[in-house]
């Protein structure tokens, strides 16, 4: 009967347990795919304000706390059934010492409840801060050669040592409540135990149980140990899984960027032209741009963040304040976020490789298979030739094996290789030489004939290649005409080009 018995046990515990577990990584999963989902949401919004590293911790270490209930809530049955049993086993033993659990158990319970609330709220800004510093630290490696190039390493590194204090403190902070949160519930079964013997002595003292009775009485509160500890265990993954829940919660309840737009929006033409109306956003104060079908069109922006915020709005980013995009008369806006960002291609300013070749990143943007015109008007043919495999060296992540120069050049020749009605280059050129930087104008000229293109640059050897140059200061349409013209002319514009 004790084999069987311990047969039964072992059966029902691994039966359980797999069961519980499994439904803690299923929910993990779920969880994070979700989390991904938005993030991945062609509309946009969710990665407003937060950094990389940031939304990593939510969709790592916020799902898999959450998560974890799933298996906790198990054990806390199993440890409340098992208080049960006690119960019962003590009522047939001795009724006081029966309604001393049965009575007793709540409060204790709800004791052990109040005391993991300082965890749960210790438990939210410990993740938000390990996250800031995980977000800094991610964000200094992305950038640490242009760091390393403006002189900025101890500033940088102070920024991140100041995060990771802070998560420390934060960490150490909820470290010391989990201990005194440990510490008090096992004080508290202690007492609570102590009583339950205390009892049962005085009543075998008085005769009203028999000393076996008493042995069993022992043994039995003895045995409430472990299911007491349980519950605070599983009180305190509770604790943390709401605080962690309450950060998943919040980025799933964030709102799209930009609308849903129209999928029964007629197409966009092979050769469009696109037109800015009465732009508002950011530091945007009404800009009107027009792109003939074909034009080659440069834009000079004295405040950078006047050319981030149009590129934000042609890309389909963010919907404007006021104003309209269009493509061919038709608002960009009504045609569903896919579709705009095919009709209109944006290649921003520190555009991203991928792990792969570097003939799969540039063939994988390539509408008709051919990647030898892109990759010489970028002059991007030239990288394979440092390279140990040629255009078939598989680059690291985020092409971090090139330097900056050559990055570029591989994404410029990804975005020409989409050969798009609309292109937009924002400032493809910064970290390439000036002699290269000429000989990409002319390869770029010569692949974009008669094709739509706008150019946010302040290279003269890019703007030389345009049809004509929009100078933009504080947000509004200072000065039109070409390039050479303008130098001529305009103080303003030579000061932003040539400075």
């Amino acid at each position: 009967m004790l084999g069987l018995d311990f047969l039964v046990l072992s059966f029902s515990y691994r039966w359980g347990a797999r069961r519980a577990w499994l439904a803690d990584v299923r929910a993990d999963q779920r969880l994070r795919l979700l989390v991904a989902g938005q993030l991945l949401d062609p509309r946009g919004g969710a990665e407003a304000g937060r950094l990389p590293g940031e939304l990593a911790t939510v969709a790592v270490a916020d799902a898999k706390r959450v998560g974890v209930v799933n298996f906790a809530v198990p054990l806390g049955l199993a440890a409340l059934a098992a208080m049960v049993v006690a119960a019962v086993a003590l009522l047939r033993t001795s009724v006081p010492l029966g309604l001393l659990i049965l009575l007793g158990t709540p409060p204790l319970l709800l004791v052990v409840h109040f005391l993991g609330v300082p965890l749960q709220r210790r438990s939210g800004p410990e993740q938000e801060r390990a996250a800031r510093a995980s977000g800094v630290a991610a964000d200094l490696v992305d950038g640490v050669r242009v760091l390393k190039g403006l002189g900025v390493v101890p500033a940088a590194v102070a920024r991140y040592r100041r995060a990771s204090r802070d998560a420390l403190g934060a960490t150490l902070g909820a470290t010391r409540v989990q201990a005194g949160y440990q510490g008090a519930v096992l004080a508290a079964n202690g007492l609570f135990l102590a009583l339950v013997a205390l009892v049962g002595g005085r009543l075998a003292a008085d005769g009203r149980i028999s000393v076996g009775g008493l042995v069993a009485a022992v043994g039995l509160a003895q045995f409430l140990v472990t299911p007491l500890q349980m519950l605070g265990w599983v009180n305190a993954r509770v604790a943390q899984a709401r605080a962690s829940a309450a950060r998943i919660a919040a980025l799933l309840a964030t709102g799209p960027a930009i609308g849903d737009g129209d999928p029964g929006t007629p197409p966009v033409p092979a050769r469009p032209g696109l037109a800015v109306h009465d732009l508002h956003h950011g530091t945007l104060r009404g800009i009107d741009l027009d792109v003939a079908a074909g034009e080659t069109v440069g834009v000079v922006a004295a405040d950078p963040a006047d050319a981030a915020a149009l590129v934000a709005c042609v890309a389909r980013e963010v919907d404007p304040d006021r104003g309209t995009v269009t493509v061919e008369g038709q608002p960009l806006a009504a045609h569903p976020p896919r579709v705009a960002r095919t009709a209109v291609v944006v290649a921003a300013h520190g555009s991203a490789l991928f792990s792969g070749t570097l003939r799969a990143n540039v063939a994988a943007a390539a509408r008709n298979g051919s990647v030898v015109p892109a990759m010489a008007a970028a002059q991007a043919d030239q990288v394979p030739e440092v390279l140990p495999g040629g255009v078939d060296t598989v680059l690291t992540e985020q092409g971090r094996s090139l330097s900056g120069g050559q990055r570029q050049r591989v994404a410029l020749a990804r975005a020409l290789a989409a050969d798009a009605p609309v292109l937009v280059l924002h400032d493809p050129t910064t970290a390439i030489d000036a002699v290269t930087e000429v000989r990409i104008a002319e390869g770029l000229a010569a692949v974009r004939a008669g094709r739509t293109t706008l150019l946010l640059a302040t290279s003269p050897a890019l703007l030389g290649v345009a049809d004509r140059v929009v100078l933009l200061v504080d947000g509004r349409v200072a000065a039109t005409g070409t390039h050479a013209a303008l130098l001529d002319t305009d103080a303003a514009y030579r000061a932003v080009v040539t400075g």
